[in-house]
């Protein structure tokens, strides 16, 4: 059977693509969110990553399996870590053939997280059903969230570290892009993000 045969034959996942600045707390966000998925709704995940390569040495961490270690031992998820190996965009090469695996491998959700990334690397976007950015609070002005770019394609803003002593600036950050996107026009006419 052709490659294309069993394309046609797979049944289809829902993409979420998850990006955000590093240190934003991206593999933090998929651990809590793969785990509800699995523990509250019963669902299979894929989580495919990308990390960034280094320009000397060509090589590359790895690293989040060290901050999903609950989910990578859950037995209904999968974790695979990819260096961009030079790829533009936050994804990797190869990265269309990796989602294909895992939707014909059966996992309901398909998560892709980017390396970290600014404005200008969104590739993913075109490749998801939903795209979520992450905002950290250290990160938020107004004037920062009226910036065109990954902002205008994103479907869903996530505030993230909304705990402790940073409780009240993620409080501030989220009224800051709630006013900004009232100045943005939506992706698609039937939603906006919140």
């Amino acid at each position: 059977m052709s490659r294309w045969g069993i394309v046609a034959r797979i049944s289809r996942s829902s993409l979420v693509g998850i990006s955000g600045s590093p240190g934003v707390g991206k593999s933090s966000f998929i651990e809590a969110l793969g785990k509800e998925l699995i523990e509250a709704r019963g669902l299979k995940i894929a989580v495919l990553t990308i990390d960034p390569t280094s320009a000397v040495t060509g090589g590359s961490l790895l690293g989040d399996l060290t901050r999903m270690q609950e989910l990578s031992r859950n037995p209904k998820a999968y974790i695979r870590q990819s260096p961009t190996s030079g790829s533009l965009g936050g994804v990797t090469r190869g990265i269309h053939e990796a989602i294909i695996l895992c939707e014909g491998a059966g996992y309901d959700v398909v998560i892709i997280e980017t390396v970290g990334v600014g404005q200008s690397e969104v590739a993913v976007v075109d490749m998801c059903d939903i795209f979520c950015l992450l905002l950290s609070p250290a990160h938020g002005d107004e004037l920062q969230g009226v910036k065109r770019g990954i902002m205008e394609l994103s479907d869903l803003l996530v505030v993230t570290k909304d705990d402790g002593d940073l409780r009240a600036k993620a409080k501030l950050t989220q009224a800051e892009y709630i006013s900004a996107l009232k100045y943005m026009r939506p992706r698609t006419p039937s939603w906006k993000p919140k």
